[in-house]
């Protein structure tokens, strides 16, 4: 019974030995080893591991396998089962025949539909406008210069149209101006009105106060000068209006 108890303790002390060595390494977290002794010895193991698998995978699978590895201190380590020219080379010519991506074959595509759709638009554009100016009519059908003749009749209409709507719109603005100038000419009229009544009265008060001075002897009678001014009627819109003459006579001495 002793040896039996001695057995049993000594299997449950040796798994209780490898369940704690088990859990005591843990998971490495993934990022840059700051202690560089530490980061030196797993470059060196993962590179050893790298190695390995590349020449498993090689013999293994069939592979054409190239592995190129620089160290931080830029020490070079490689391993190819052929040659590590003809690995390059070969990775080379594969990445130039499957640079574009499908979805880049497919944009290229649509576009090149494009171009030609819009590069035959533009000679369709060309050769009507051609035909337009009475060039290259010679292959035409009947029918087709009747539409061409009728293409011509709806663009000459339109022409027209504009040009008589421009027309219009320089004959409204003349108008404008016109009345415009007939508005001042009239304020200029009234404005003349005014200062010939005023020269008018300014005479009559001459005329008064000479009459005064020869009655009673102290002035000489003042010789008279008749001057003639033309004052020019405002015009109207339709008709033309006479020009009026008013004489003022004013007493000089």
């Amino acid at each position: 019974m002793k040896g039996i108890s001695d057995l049993l303790l000594a299997l449950h002390c040796r798994s209780r030995g490898r369940k704690g060595r088990g859990m005591g390494r843990g998971k490495i977290a993934i990022r840059r080893i700051d202690n560089s002794a530490t980061r030196q010895v797993t470059f060196s193991k993962r590179r050893n591991g790298l190695l390995k698998k590349a020449r498993e995978l090689a013999i293994l699978c069939d592979a054409e396998v190239g592995l190129i590895v620089f160290s931080s201190t830029g020490r070079l380590y490689d391993f190819t089962n052929t040659s590590m020219k003809s690995v390059i080379e070969r990775y080379n010519k594969a990445k130039e025949d499957h640079g574009v991506s499908p979805n880049a074959n497919s944009e290229i595509k649509v576009w090149q539909k494009e171009a030609v759709s819009l590069r035959q638009q533009l000679h369709n554009l060309q050769e009507n406008h051609r035909q337009l100016m009475g060039e290259n009519i010679s292959q035409l059908s009947a029918k087709e210069l009747q539409h061409l003749e009728n293409q011509l009749e709806t663009s000459l209409r339109a022409i027209r149209l504009k040009k008589e709507e421009v027309l219009s719109d320089e004959v409204q603005e003349l108008i404008h101006k016109v009345n415009l100038v007939h508005q001042e000419n009239t304020e200029l009229h009234k404005t003349i009105n005014i200062s010939t009544k005023e020269n008018m009265d300014l005479c009559k008060k001459l005329r008064g106060q000479a009459g005064v001075s020869n009655s009673t002897g102290l002035l000489r009678p003042c010789s008279e000068d008749l001057i003639l001014f033309e004052i020019c009627q405002p015009k109207k819109q339709t008709r033309v209006v006479e020009t009026d003459k008013l004489n003022l006579e004013l007493c000089l001495h």
